[in-house]
């Protein structure tokens, strides 16, 4: 059954019942029912074929009716789709390359396999005729191949014959047209005269794709050929589509001949476009001057509904009216001669394009094709000089034309947006206006991509539009305002249809004089379907169907426009108008979304890729029209609308294009706002570099000399400009490049927060989600890009300056959050948090691991390698006075700014991972002390009992071997803890400025754990204490370190000896510190030259790790290594060598600095020991020294 369901408001009270046969193939046995399938029409799905039989006992009319309704377009979509069935299989056969489906790869491999080219040049020579008895050599290698080609081909081979039946059912239908002389006119019976031209159309668009189909001849005739070897007979329908082939070989002349007998029908028909193509096709000064679509020219009529008596005529697509003013013209071209209406609407089609687009992307040159056809024909040369007239108006008007055309709607859309999005209710009164500004703009930028590459390059200049863009973003704002507010012009509309409508049209059809039964129930129903509507159904949410009235509607301009009718809508034109404005009004309740496909799709675009990304680049890049970019992104959201379930092979193929196209513009978007946001965070990167310390010194300078300056004369240097003064302006009009880079900026941050997402082919996207990325990773590598670290030189940036861009380029990206609704936090979090690990999450090295091998690799080893030195009462390295002169200048790498610097950069974890590196770096120097003592064993145990005789120790420790190396790998240890120190007391005061009140909580409660806790319960509130910075008694990333070295083949006891006789073999090389030079001691610096006051803290730290690591008495072993330290010492007090007692007070006062350093020694153990009068003289002597020194 055609029409709604059985009890639905609009459901006709007598049904009209069809039935559903298949069709049968004509010139078969069944050939009785090929007459009746001929006065019907004919859906197409694929190999399944159904035809609508008409109920029987309704006549001619019935039959008209049943032949008209498969024109009626299903789904209400774009106008053509119910009619192009045909045309949507034919695109998939081979065709010429560059066509939508022209890929050589698509092409069946028998066209283009070598084997086969004479077998297929024989066939294509000979086509229709069949001739397979005196060729079998040149045929031969086909016999091989015939049940493939029979498999592979007969898709195409069934679509060709597809179209052919399309054909044979078209040509019947015009003639029952004819038969009952049809009246036409499109601002009357709408449905009907547009089904009719539109169905002429895509019957000729369908026979010219056909001729353009290279391989259509060798397609049919191999497969014939294949059919006749396997079955012994040609395929039945082979001669009816040989002769079909044969003669549309110029389907223009053929059709030409075959409409002659349909020329008033189609003539009628066209000339009714006289009121409505020419009202369309005006100039753009002609719509300013009308001030077409704007709402507030006129204000006090702002509310009224917008009215016409041709309503759907109103947003006609100017394409389609252009390709039936042409094609109509061509195929019935004596009217030309006789109608000067129909002359003038010819010409003036011929004036405004070059060329029609036939299906997609394959367009038709109008003028050539018109003047070749019109050649031959005698009489015609007055046409034939029209047609060259036109041809020169198109190509020196029509471009220019467009262009102003295009302008005018840029602002007439934008202003249409602007005022419904502030009052939104208009969208009621006004939708018409919305569906007309949607149609013609839509019809102007297909026009605009069908002649870009179809024109002279002389007038190249009007088919170049870098504002696109903005055009097609007001037709998205358009489409989302009539999308978001649906519900408010539901409730407009349902209250017109049935408060007014309804009313109207009953009065209409109290009026008439004559109405049939039949004709009286579909009136009826149309009225009572509207007054039971109500505003309530929209409010509870109902949901609308009027598809079924407007299908009565469809079929009742079917029963009235044939001859002799009983109510003929010629004689009632008031009646057609009024529900034509009705079906409009429908639409607004139920179709808001088929409306917007039929005005607004430009699905087309998917046929024109490079066109499309060629707009795209302009766009992006003219600064004021990026903010427009979006648009384009957005209309991948179109794609799917141009496929069709009778062509689900290209489905895949058009939804994957959507995606790949849709991604890449939101991706192209994303880098061009990276790129722009990097621009300006180098720019501020600049002027915070400005405020740095170090560019103060010549600001100062200068003043400090300007006396002296003035007195040379003018050849001083000229005054640095200070910063700030590039925020002096003198003019308004002055525009920095910082502002051209905001400017852009933000333009183009408009278009990616415009829309949170969108969905295409059933995938979403988050444009917001693009940027973040991409400012993720630029971040990332900006970063890591300003240390600018040279490996072959080893220079990287100072912590503090590197902090210093950071900081600007954080809120530069703070500032995005004023564009973009992202949460730039995130970001931060993602980049910086990965910035503390070793590797981020690509892989590549980060700051943390950068400055944490520079500080080891290239400071920490010219300390060992003596060319910098710790100075305690600077608490940072210092360069030595050295003969090669180090590149950089240790102080500005380590002092306590820059070391807090680094921990800001860093951060605990950052600083977690230095801890790390300098501890590996320490247990590797405490193995190899491990190996000196094995090697010494036996002597430190001797040495370690015997250190209160004197003349033993002396004879034992001339047995020791490798004194020097112990001290200076202890020295080593020393400097490492110490540079570990300054990083954690910079490390605590960070994180006491972030967060003190949770630093405080952990100091307290590591200096309350009592003396009784398990040692690994202390150890895990010293991990605590030391990820905050504070410092430990017991270091426990050293014990960490120190403890992964235990060996399997070495017993607990005898790890715990070494450990031991570690601390006996440093205690008793101590003396030797005295005879080296560089052992004298600096007040100034408070330390040694050569680092050895760095022992104190690697004797106090080592021995704490190693005695908790085997559990033994730290505070005894310590004392031990006092007592034989204290004994050692005191022996060089007796010597008389000035050379091996150089440094003496010196080194005396190491042991001071140890009891200093250590937690677990006291002054009062250490005079047990060492008496403190020996300390007080050599700070005397030391400070005396000094003080003799410097004079």
């Amino acid at each position: 059954m055609l029409g709604l369901r059985p009890g639905h408001p609009g459901a006709l009270p007598v049904t009209l019942e069809y039935t559903l046969l298949p069709v049968k193939k004509v010139g078969t046995s069944d050939s009785h029912e090929s007459d009746s399938s001929r006065e019907t029409g004919i859906y197409f799905h694929g190999p399944k074929r159904y035809i609508l039989r008409p109920p029987i006992g309704k006549g001619t009319r019935a039959a008209l009716t049943s032949d008209l309704l498969p024109l009626k377009p299903a789904g209400g979509g774009s106008g053509d789709r119910g009619e192009a069935m045909p045309v949507e299989r034919s695109t998939h056969l081979p065709r010429s390359p560059g066509s939508a489906c022209g890929d050589p790869k698509a092409k069946p491999s028998y066209l283009i396999d070598k084997n086969l080219e004479s077998a297929v040049k024989f066939i294509v020579r000979k086509f229709p005729a069949v001739e397979t008895r005196n060729n079998n050599q040149q045929l031969a290698q086909l016999q091989k191949e015939k049940s493939e080609i029979l498999k592979n081909l007969a898709l195409y081979y069934f679509t060709f014959v597809d179209v052919m039946e399309f054909k044979d059912h078209v040509c019947d239908l015009l003639n029952t047209i004819d038969v009952c002389q049809v009246f036409f006119d499109i601002t009357v019976n709408f449905d009907l005269t547009k089904n009719y031209l539109d169905l002429t159309v895509t019957y000729t668009t369908l026979m010219i794709l056909l001729s353009r189909i290279e391989e259509r001849k060798a397609i049919i005739g191999l497969y014939n050929y294949a059919h006749e070897m396997t079955h012994g007979a040609s395929d039945r329908e082979y001669p009816r589509l040989g002769q079909m082939i044969v003669d549309y070989e110029n389907p223009l002349k053929k059709m030409m001949e075959e409409f002659v007998p349909h020329s008033k029908s189609l003539s009628d028909a066209l000339i009714s476009l006289q009121m409505v193509y020419p009202r369309r096709n005006l100039s753009a000064e002609q719509w300013r001057n009308a001030q077409l679509l704007s709402l507030i020219s006129a204000p006090s009529t702002m509310l009224n509904p917008a009215q016409s008596d041709t309503m759907p005529c109103e947003y006609l697509s100017l394409d389609a009216m252009e390709k039936w003013i042409i094609f109509g013209f061509i195929l019935c071209h004596g009217m030309l001669n006789t109608e000067a209406t129909a002359l003038n609407l010819w010409k003036l089609a011929l004036q405004s394009s070059s060329c029609l687009s036939l299906f997609r992307d394959e367009v038709f040159h109008i003028h050539k094709a018109a003047e070749d056809l019109f050649v031959n024909i005698r009489g015609y040369n007055k046409r034939i000089n029209d047609i060259r007239e036109c041809k020169e108006a198109a190509v020196s008007h029509a471009g220019s034309m467009h262009r102003e055309r295009r302008k005018f709607l840029r602002s007439a859309l934008k202003e249409l947006a602007t005022v419904l999005s502030d009052q939104p209710g208009l969208l009621g009164p006004k939708a018409l206006f919305v569906f007309m500004a949607l149609s013609f703009a839509r019809d102007e930028i297909i026009w605009l991509l069908r002649h870009a590459d179809n024109m002279p390059k002389k007038s190249a200049d009007d088919f170049i539009d870098k504002h696109i863009a903005e055009l097609i973003f007001y037709m998205e704002e358009l489409r989302a305002h009539v999308r978001k507010y649906g519900p408010v012009m539901q409730r407009y509309y349902v209250q017109y249809l049935s408060g007014f409508d309804a009313v109207v049209l009953n009065e209409l059809v109290q009026n008439l004089s004559v109405c049939p039964e039949d004709e009286s129930i579909i009136m009826s129903s149309f009225v009572n379907t509207m007054t039971s509507l109500s505003v309530k159904q929209v409010e509870d949410g109902e949901v609308f169907d009027f598809r079924g009235m407007r299908l009565d509607w469809f079929r009742l301009q079917a029963y009235t426009s044939v001859s002799k009718a009983s109510l003929s809508l010629a004689d009632h034109r008031e009646l057609g108008k009024m529900m034509n404005t009705i079906i409009f009004h429908t639409k607004m309740v139920d179709s808001l979304v088929e409306m917007l496909v039929e005005t607004s799709d430009l699905s087309i675009f998917c046929f024109y890729s490079r066109a499309f990304e060629k707009m795209f680049q302009q766009c992006l890049e003219l600064p004021s029209q990026s903010r427009y970019s979006i648009a384009f992104p957005l209309l991948c959201t179109h794609f799917m609308s141009c496929t069709h379930e009778l062509c689900p092979e290209e489905r895949h193929h058009i939804g994957d294009r959507s995606l790949s196209l849709c991604n890449m513009f939101l991706d192209e978007m994303a880098k061009q706002a990276r790129n722009l946001i990097t621009d300006i965070c180098t720019e501020q990167c600049t002027l915070s570099d400005q405020l740095l310390p170090k560019h103060c010194a010549k600001t100062i300078s200068q003043a400090v000399n300007k006396k002296s300056k003035k007195q040379t004369g003018k050849k001083g240097e000229p005054e640095r400009e200070k910063p700030g003064v590039e925020s002096m302006r003198k003019n308004r009009l002055v525009v920095t490049n910082l502002d051209k880079l905001h400017t852009a900026l933000s333009e183009l941050c408009f278009s990616i927060n415009y829309v949170p997402n969108m969905v295409v082919w059933e995938h979403t996207f988050t444009p917001r989600e693009y940027l973040t990325s991409h400012l993720e990773i630029r971040f990332t590598k900006s970063i890591v890009g300003m240390t600018m670290y040279n490996q072959a030189t080893q220079e990287i940036a100072k912590p503090s300056e590197l902090l210093t861009s950071v900081r600007a380029y954080m809120t530069v990206l703070q500032s995005i959050e004023n564009y973009v609704q992202i949460d730039i936090t995130r970001v931060f979090n993602n980049v910086l948090l990965q910035q503390t690990q070793h590797l981020d999450s690509h892989g590549e090295p980060t700051i943390t691991s950068l400055y944490t091998n520079w500080y080891l690799e290239t400071l920490l080893r010219q300390v060992s390698n003596g060319h910098i030195a710790y100075f305690p009462a600077m608490k940072a390295f210092v360069n030595l006075p050295t003969e090669n002169e180090l590149t950089f200048n240790a102080e500005e790498y380590s002092d306590i700014s820059e070391m807090r610097s680094l921990s800001e950069l860093l951060g605990p974890y950052g600083m977690k991972f230095l801890s790390e590196s300098l501890m590996w770096h320490i247990s590797s120097q405490v193995a190899e002390l491990k190996k000196l003592v094995v090697e010494n064993v036996d002597v430190l145990t001797q040495m370690r009992t015997s250190f209160d005789k004197p003349d033993q120790m002396a004879a034992l420790f001339k047995r020791l071997s490798s004194v020097d190396s112990v001290l200076k790998r202890m020295t080593i240890i020393g400097v490492i803890l110490s540079f570990r120190s300054l990083a954690q007391e910079a490390l605590r005061d960070v994180l006491s400025y972030h967060i003190p009140f949770l630093v405080s909580s952990i100091e307290d409660f590591k200096d309350h754990i009592p003396r009784e806790t398990d040692m690994k319960v202390a150890m895990n509130v010293y991990e605590l204490s030391s990820a905050a910075g504070l410092p430990c008694e017991i270091d426990p990333a050293l014990v960490v370190a120190l403890s992964s070295q235990k060996s399997d083949n070495i017993s607990p006891e005898e790890e715990y000896k070494i450990a031991c006789l570690l601390m006996v073999f440093v205690a008793v090389s101590l003396p030797t510190l005295a005879s080296n030079v560089m052992s004298q001691y600096s007040p100034a610096i408070e330390g040694h030259c050569n680092n050895i006051h760095c022992l104190a803290k690697a004797i106090n730290q080592i021995a704490a790790a190693l005695f908790t690591i085997h559990k033994g008495s730290i505070e005894d072993r310590l004392k031990e290594f006092l007592a034989l330290a204290s004994s050692s010492l005191l022996k060089i007090g007796q010597e008389t060598d000035k050379t091996t007692t150089r440094n003496r007070e010196s080194v005396y006062l190491l042991l001071d600095m140890i009891v200093q350093e250590s937690p677990f020694l006291t002054m009062d153990l250490l005079e047990s020991c060492f008496p403190y009068v020996l300390l007080r003289n050599a700070y005397h002597a030391v400070y005396k020294q000094s003080v003799t020194s410097s004079a």
